[in-house]
């Protein structure tokens, strides 16, 4: 008999803090790159992390509001 496996806590599944500090991070990144012109081949590279971070925001952003109506397509557990 195989015992049933227990759901994953909702804290370690939620993708929001993860994504706010990940964008928190570039942004500091961003920052410090801009203040420090020994730094400046680094720039494009922080950059692209913010709008990486943004691309993925609005990702799930709009996952989750098709989860939430209901969507066919949408990914379950978002709401």
């Amino acid at each position: 008999m195989t015992q049933p496996v227990p759901e994953i806590p909702h804290r370690f599944t939620d993708p929001r803090p993860v994504l706010a500090l990940g964008s928190l991070g570039w942004l500091i990144a961003t920052i410090l790159v801009w203040t420090n012109d020994n730094w400046a081949d680094s720039r494009p590279i922080c950059l692209m992390g913010l709008g990486v971070g943004l691309l993925g925001y609005t990702i799930f952003a709009i996952q989750r509001r098709g989860a939430r109506r209901g969507d066919k397509g949408a990914q379950l557990g978002l709401d």
